[in-house]
């Protein structure tokens, strides 16, 4: 039989990245958190978390850390079924989302069920091809994700498609692509991606030239809000949902680089098949709700 306790203190540390933080968090000292994760490493009789700056989980450790949250939102999904009292309390639903996603139409999508249910949300915002690691490893109980085949252990729904078009401001095709966007151009023109796992533009590029197009200046910009931002202000060109692009298009801000080519991402829902009524709820607003926002678009 597992202590819970044990298991508690030490995905608190993950949670938290550190034994200080995890300490506050449980209203216990900093040794007692230290010890408690120490017996559970005895008790398994292996090493769970490294001891680094912040603390990471080894590969059994991240299975130790999805029980918990399996075990969690069980615990929590029970009492509310079985206690009108404790529909009073939130419950916190840890989710993999990309960012693109978090800007556009998460949050519309997922109004109603927010509205009607006692949920707090605990976002880890990844790129769209990397968010399924986050479920795997245990960190969060369902993702958005572009992998098109479930993870053992979980169930997967497909949400739909996003479309991506390459996008720059006038003032900058002017400067930088006078004679169109060709090779020789991208490898003077600064461009712009949200971290190193975004293949969007590499994406586009091979569409457009049959192959892989390399050495061309890039900004790594990890926030959607200042990556608009330096579009809109000529700085460099990049990959933006026509959804998102549509309205500063019309206003002539942003011109759309290549508009016979578009980058369509298939998105899906991946969480743990857990018999969990607002898992299940959550899910199902979710996907009824990007059908809703696109069919309006």
């Amino acid at each position: 039989m597992f202590d819970y306790k044990l298991i508690r203190a030490f995905a608190m540390v993950v949670q938290e990245e550190g034994f200080e933080k995890a300490s506050l968090k449980m209203h216990i000292s900093q040794s007692a958190i230290s010890q408690r994760v120490k017996l559970l490493e005895e008790q398994f009789g292996q090493i769970l978390l490294l001891r680094t700056t912040p603390p990471v989980p080894t590969d059994s450790g991240k299975k130790v850390l999805k029980l918990y949250h399996q075990i969690k939102h069980i615990e929590d999904d029970f009492k509310r079924s079985l206690s009108p009292e404790a529909g009073d309390a939130f419950i916190s639903i840890p989710i993999g989302v990309n960012a693109d996603s978090l800007d556009t139409w998460f949050f519309d999508a997922i109004q109603p069920v927010l509205d009607r249910e006692k949920i707090v949300l605990d976002l880890f915002v990844d790129d769209q091809d990397q968010t399924h690691r986050l479920l795997r490893d245990g960190k969060v109980l369902a993702c958005i994700s572009t992998r098109q085949t479930a993870i053992q252990g979980c169930r997967i729904e497909k949400i739909g498609n996003v479309s991506y078009g390459m996008y720059a401001s006038p003032q900058f095709i002017e400067k930088w692509f006078p004679d169109g966007l060709n090779e020789k151009s991208l490898k003077s023109a600064p461009g712009i991606c949200f971290n190193r796992k975004d293949m969007l533009n590499s994406q586009l590029f091979f569409q457009k030239f049959n192959k892989k197009i390399s050495g061309t200046p890039m900004h790594y910009v990890p926030s959607s809000a200042m990556f608009i931002h330096l579009l809109k202000n000529g700085i460099a060109y990049g990959m933006v949902p026509d959804s998102q692009s549509a309205d500063l298009v019309s206003r002539n801000r942003l011109v759309d680089l290549v508009p016979d080519e578009k980058v369509i991402v298939k998105l899906y829902w991946h969480c743990w098949n857990l018999n969990s009524r607002l898992l299940q709820l959550f899910t199902r607003e979710l996907v009824k709700g990007f059908t809703r926002i696109e069919t309006v678009k």
